[in-house]
């Protein structure tokens, strides 16, 4: 018998393979790929599609993760400064809303996950089926990943604690946000991106109008990229345990 995680594992593989076979074709020239669990098996999958690929394929990685992935499967590593436009991206996340907003930054990759998200002609998401929520904030109870430039986290911080839902427009459930500065687990000090900024977490609970806040966040000064992807996903796969996909 399975047990739960080699369940979700197995969800995980799925969607990934089904996003890879419908999005992944001959006329994909460059080709962004994500960070994150999930995304292991979409580049699995694309070396075992190799051969229906597009000859000249340059993939995009947008953590250091990726990037070593691809290099091992032998693909060819691009970035942006030589392919600007990219055609379709594949990428995790920590939750999904019923309208396709998206939690990232679970990984602390959001900055260049959005960048690479916002350069191309189709974003795609893979996840398994716990991602899946009607609101932001129902399954992802981690908080909003905020990247901040790290002179600026304090006050960062002070100023995300001062907003609060207004009664006319609820953009979220919490009355106080709460924010914390993620900490690494394996050495002393904070979390580091792969920019040199540091990652704040912050709880909203129950994200009712995802691009609202995201306006609030980003206006902040020292807070360069906000984790919240509004309007930027074509569709999202979900693999589920009993070993089907669902997308949206």
């Amino acid at each position: 018998m399975s047990s739960s995680a080699d369940l979700i594992e197995t969800a995980k593989q799925l969607a990934a393979y089904q996003a890879v076979d419908h999005y992944v074709n001959p006329q994909v020239r460059v080709l962004g790929v994500g960070s994150g669990s999930t995304i292991v098996y979409a580049i699995h999958r694309l070396a075992e599609q190799r051969a229906q690929l597009h000859p000249d394929l340059v993939c995009i990685p947008t953590s250091f993760q990726s990037r070593q992935l691809l290099i091992e499967a032998g693909f060819r590593v691009g970035d942006l400064d030589e392919f600007p436009q990219v055609d379709v991206t594949i990428d995790g996340a920590d939750e999904v809303d019923a309208q396709l907003n998206v939690i990232k930054g679970g990984g602390a990759a959001q900055l260049r996950e959005k960048v690479v998200a916002a350069a191309s002609k189709v974003f795609v998401i893979v996840a398994d089926h716990r991602k899946d929520s009607t609101h932001l904030g129902q399954q992802w109870t981690k908080g909003v990943p905020i990247e901040v430039i790290p002179f600026a986290y304090n006050t960062v911080m002070a100023q995300i604690a001062t907003l609060r839902p207004t009664s006319t427009t609820a953009v979220f459930e919490q009355n106080a946000p709460t924010v914390t500065l993620r900490m690494a687990l394996r050495k002393a000090g904070p979390v580091i991106t792969d920019n040199g900024n540091f990652v704040l977490d912050a709880h909203f609970g129950l994200i009712y109008a995802p691009g609202q806040l995201f306006d609030q966040l980003i206006r902040i000064p020292g807070v360069v990229e906000v984790g919240l992807f509004c309007g930027m996903a074509a569709k999202a796969y979900f693999g589920k345990a009993d070993g089907t996909v669902v997308s949206r």
